[in-house]
């Protein structure tokens, strides 16, 4: 018997040195009319109404009768769940979908500033300047107290206040995601656009 999916397999050949390495790319497909192998099937009409379930014999003598193909929506569903509808259109309308779900995605990246114990006003400005600019289209930021050398020995309270410093100077309201803390290379603290 056949599993719930079937595979496509692609073959992509990359040349590196004097060896092919071969990579095996699986596809999901749909299985449409007499490619799906349950005995009863939930039956959808093109414009979304249920017709009911349905043996898959009568199902598919009813897609022939309508002009349409079955194509199997929720094969994981008891039972299955199939659309009457032209298979062209269905993918054309499945991939207007994930386009539309891609162009509202937001993403959002972790954008990092470092700065170190004696970094400038002016240039703290500058960064902080670009930590606001960050937090504006939505991105967290991460802000780097980079210590090096007898500096990594000072006070604790006296490296957090100079990160502390460049938080005074974002424009934008924020709120910190990870408070300040101790990394591998000095303090560091996590903040993300308040809501």
């Amino acid at each position: 018997m056949l599993s719930p999916w079937s595979f496509d397999l692609a073959l992509v050949f990359l040349y590196n040195s004097q060896y092919f390495i071969t990579f095996l790319f699986l596809k999901q497909r749909i299985r449409i009319n007499n490619q799906i192998t349950a005995s009863e099937v939930r039956v959808i009409a093109e414009d979304g109404a249920n017709i009911g379930v349905l043996s898959t014999s009568e199902a598919l003598k009813l897609s022939i009768a309508r002009g349409t193909d079955l194509i199997e929506i929720s094969p994981g569903a008891t039972p299955p769940v199939v659309k009457l509808m032209d298979l062209g259109k269905y993918e054309y309308l499945e991939n207007k979908k994930t386009k539309v779900a891609k162009a509202n995605a937001k993403v959002s990246e972790l954008k990092t500033i470092q700065v170190k114990v004696g970094t400038g006003e002016h240039d703290l400005e500058i960064k902080a300047q670009n930590a606001s600019k960050f937090l504006r289209e939505g991105h967290k930021v991460k802000i780097d107290l980079f210590l090096r050398g007898r500096v990594k020995y000072m006070e604790f309270n006296f490296l957090k206040e100079r990160l502390e410093r460049i938080l005074r100077l974002v424009t934008e309201d924020y709120r910190v995601v990870d408070p300040i803390k101790k990394s591998m290379k000095g303090l560091t603290v996590i903040i993300e656009r308040a809501k």
